[in-house]
């Protein structure tokens, strides 16, 4: 795996887990709870309407306001991480594509040596199979 590649990973984690009680603080799930005004007002509102008066147990206004709250939970940390980490790991893909740096070996010789990514050589070719 290319350097850039591990760092986009982890900026991404990062990112993430920093980010996600912001965005919740930011939407108005907040620790005193919705913030009138707010898009968590607005859900919470569009909610109760379909659910005749009463935010349901386990819907998405009740899970991100009890983030909102009491913050992430460890399983859910670990989640933001990993769905940050998967982001920044597509992300570099669309880095080394704009760095001329992709998967595959793009020199001039056609011996298709790949030295320093030993991942995009195929393990088995197909001339392999031949009899001898």
């Amino acid at each position: 795996m290319k350097p850039w590649a591990v760092v986009s990973i982890g900026v991404g984690a990062t990112v993430a887990v920093v980010g996600a009680p912001l965005a919740l603080g930011a939407a108005g799930f907040t620790s005193a709870g919705i913030a009138a005004g707010s898009i968590a007002a607005k859900m919470m509102s569009a909610a109760a309407i379909a659910n005749g008066g009463g935010v349901a147990a386990g819907s998405a206004v009740a899970v991100l306001q009890s983030a909102g709250a009491a913050g992430l939970s460890g399983a859910a940390t670990a989640a933001v991480g990993s769905a940050g980490g998967a982001l920044g790991w597509l992300t570099s893909f669309a880095w080394g594509k704009a760095n001329n740096d992709g998967p595959h070996d793009d020199d001039d010789d056609d011996d298709n040596d790949d030295d320093d990514d030993p991942a995009a050589e195929p393990m088995l070719k197909v001339t392999d199979l031949a009899l001898k």
